[in-house]
Order: C-alpha cells, then sequence, then structure tokens
C-alpha cells in the first residue's frame, strides 16, 4: 500500500518550487510493505529492510597489517633481538617469547604478548637476530579486533541502498543473506495517438516512443520492476480506464507507482489530469522546473501516480529529480543526495528568476562544462552527447563563462 498522506501536498495553480515539491514527497510518500530475504550475492542495488548489527567484531582478531617483525615494543634494546617462530596467515600463532621478535605476515594473528610489527624492509637481520630502527610507536602495523565494526555495533541502518561495497562488508561479517525491502512495482505508459512502438512503421504524423524504454531503463536502474502498459490514445475515457486498472490489485499483486509521460499539460488533448483526477485523486501539479514544468502527482487507489511530461529531454530531467526520489520513498532507501561538483562554465546563459534549470553539458578536461549546442527538450542527442547537467539555482539569473556552476554528472543520478 503506498497512501499519500492528505495534508502534505499544497495543489493550486502556482507552480512548486522543486525544493518544496522534494519536501513534500519526503513527508508524504510512505515506504511500501513487504520484506524479502535475499542471498547475499543478489543483493547489490537491494534496499537493506533493517539495521545490521555485528554479531562479531571486524577484524575478528588483532593481526598484522604488513609482511614483518612482531614484538613488544617496551623490550626493544640496542642490540639485536632473537628471532622466535613465524605466524602464517590462516594459522594460529604461539604466544611471543619475552624477549624475542616472530616473523609475521599480513593478515596472520598478532602472537600473544606482542603490540607491534616492524615492516620487513626497515629490519635488519643480523647473525643474533633481528635489530630494529628506532621511531615506532606502540601499536605499528597492527589492526586491533574491531578496528573496522566493533561487535553490536550498527555496521548498516536499515534504508541503505546495498552497493557492492556494502555487501563486501555484509560478507566480512558472516552473513550469508540479507533482509530486504521488496522491490517497487511500476506500470508505466505513454500516451499520444502521435505515437508508435517499433517495428510499426509510423504514419505521416507519429513517431517512435522513446521515452518508454528510457523511463523502463531508468526505473530499473533505480531497482524497480516494470510492467509496460504500452502507448494510450489520447482519450479521457480510454487514460481513466488504464489508471483505474494499473492501480487496482492492493498489496497482492497491484503496482505501487503508475508512471506516465506526456498528457500532464493544458491542451485540449492532454487528457492524464482529468483522467487522474476521475480515477484518484490530484496533489499536486507543475513544478518550477525547466525543462519539465507539467508534473503531476497523485494518488490512484492503493498507488502513487506520477505524470511526467512528454519531451523526451523533461522526462529525463523529471525522472532524475523528481520521480528518483519518489521511487526513493516508496522502497524505503534513505533518500539520495548528488553532489553537485564545482566546475566552471564554458557558455553564458539567461534565465527567469523563481525556477530551477538544468543545461546539458560536455565536461572537458579543464573541469569546464560546455553546452550542448542544441537545447530542445525533444534533443534526445543532447542526452547522449552530454556527460551531465548544469543545475542553476531558482535565484540565478545569468550565468557567463568562466562563473563557477554546479555540474551533477549522469553517472551519479542514473
Amino acid at each position: 500500500m503506498a497512501q499519500l498522506s492528505d495534508d502534505c501536498f499544497a495543489f493550486g495553480g502556482r507552480l512548486q518550487s522543486l525544493d518544496a515539491a522534494l519536501a513534500a514527497i519526503r513527508a508524504g510518500v510512505p515506504c511500501v510493505a513487504g520484506v524479502e530475504t535475499v542471498p547475499l550475492w543478489e543483493a547489490d542495488g537491494r534496499v537493506l529492510a533493517e539495521d545490521l548489527v555485528a554479531g562479531v567484531d571486524l577484524p575478528p582478531f588483532a593481526n598484522s597489517a604488513v609482511d614483518g617483525y612482531a614484538v613488544r615494543l617496551a623490550e626493544l634494546g640496542a642490540g639485536a633481538l632473537p628471532l622466535v617462530g613465524r605466524a602464517a596467515a590462516g594459522a594460529a600463532a604461539a604466544a611471543l617469547t619475552p624477549g624475542t621478535a616472530m616473523r609475521v605476515f599480513t593478515g596472520a594473528p598478532l602472537p600473544e604478548g606482542a603490540d607491534t610489527v616492524f615492516m620487513q624492509e626497515d629490519v635488519a637481520l643480523g647473525p643474533s637476530g633481528v635489530v630494529l630502527p628506532p621511531g615506532l610507536r606502540v601499536g605499528a602495523n597492527t589492526r586491533p579486533a574491531g578496528e573496522d565494526v566493533a561487535r553490536g555495533a550498527v555496521a548498516m541502518t536499515a534504508g541503505t541502498v546495498l552497493r557492492p561495497q556494502e555487501v563486501a562488508l555484509a560478507a566480512a561479517l558472516g552473513c550469508a543473506s540479507l533482509e530486504v525491502r521488496r522491490r517497487v512495482r511500476v506500470a508505466l505508459f505513454s500516451t499520444g495517438d502521435e505515437l508508435v512502438d517499433p517495428p510499426a512503421v509510423p504514419g505521416p504524423a507519429q513517431r517512435w516512443d522513446s521515452n518508454r524504454p528510457l523511463l523502463a531503463a531508468l526505473c530499473r536502474r533505480a531497482g524497480a520492476e516494470v510492467t509496460d502498459l504500452g502507448i494510450l490514445p489520447d482519450r479521457l475515457e480510454a487514460v481513466a480506464e488504464a489508471l483505474g486498472a494499473a492501480a487496482a490489485g492492493g498489496e497482492a499483486g497491484g503496482h505501487d507507482l503508475v508512471l506516465s509521460s506526456g498528457g500532464v499539460s493544458t491542451g485540449d488533448e492532454d487528457h492524464v489530469r482529468a483522467a487522474v483526477e476521475r480515477a484518484g485523486r490530484l496533489v499536486f501539479w507543475r513544478i518550477a522546473i525547466k525543462p519539465g514544468r507539467p508534473v503531476a502527482l497523485g494518488q490512484l487507489g492503493e498507488a502513487v501516480f506520477l505524470g511526467l511530461p512528454g519531451n523526451p529531454v523533461a522526462a529525463f530531467v523529471t525522472f532524475v529529480r523528481v520521480a528518483r526520489p519518489v521511487l526513493d520513498a516508496l522502497g524505503g532507501a534513505v533518500p539520495r543526495a548528488v553532489a553537485a561538483l564545482p566546475v566552471r562554465a564554458g557558455f553564458s546563459y539567461r534565465k527567469k528568476a523563481g525556477r530551477r534549470e538544468y543545461v546539458r553539458v560536455r565536461l572537458d578536461a579543464g573541469m569546464v562544462a560546455h553546452k550542448h549546442a542544441v537545447e530542445g527538450a525533444g534533443i534526445i542527442s543532447s542526452l547522449t552527447g552530454a556527460d551531465g547537467l548544469v543545475e542553476l539555482g531558482d535565484d540565478v539569473t545569468a550565468v557567463a563563462a568562466g562563473d563557477p556552476v554546479g555540474f551533477l554528472p549522469f553517472e551519479g543520478m542514473v
């Protein structure tokens, strides 16, 4: 169930700021129910359902960080220490005899009685043993038990999106499986009589739909399951019926998010907004963002509805800035913020105050962002020919070449 709260969204004629829309999404979009156990090897990209508490120290025992010689530092004198014994990784080490040194290797348990390891390249071997240089502190070149994670500590918090590094940490703590949130189920469709799918041949006034493949790929990269509902015609009854069917089914098998592109503006053939109000309720419409102003969020039965613009670039931008946070909220993920990298503008640009704008750019080796030559919201090659987006804040009205700007790389957003 994904039931939006009634009081977190302000619907009206004014455009919402992007920050206000995102705050409302965080406050009003609930996490879907459902937890499942997955093998550790299949946990990458999933959302951790509960805190992972370390059942052991990591590392589980004190060990050597280098190949070298283990000693008790207080016993060092002016002469050599006799070399007694050997400790290798994977084997238990004998206790260190007082007044001696022991040969140890990386990862080997630190012998009982030893507190410091000298790197082998710093040690001279003589007929009476090892000659150790001065200058080390107690504990040098050792890894104490629990240095990484102490037993009983929270190693990962619920809501963590598991990456390869989190999978590695779970494995090191002995986890064979993890409790994760179930995947968010998304119903996806486009609207428009002008659209067809390959391999159909477009009519004189038609084109192939690129938005559904785009949005399906983005949803899957966000960890969601996607049901393709195809292209809906520009008829209010057909759109309303499809929306109701997509949201039906409840927790047992319905969709958590109904995602559309196109038909959310104010044209005579834009029926999505009216269909949502007929089949459910609309809770906000239009965000002060360019490209992508017509963005609609609503409720359809137990499902959240999100309508994105029909232009491909606008669909992409509003997905990464609005739809991705909705998916994170539904999936129980801690909100993922993409930090803007400081770069220099290699272009001049003017914009209106009061809205967030995104400029498609390619970044050169000198960290200078160059604007794509063609800016239209339907120019898909402006996405394939760019490395990311320069984000211009609501209060910015002009950018001059050389000005510092914030760069959002595509890799971090998708």
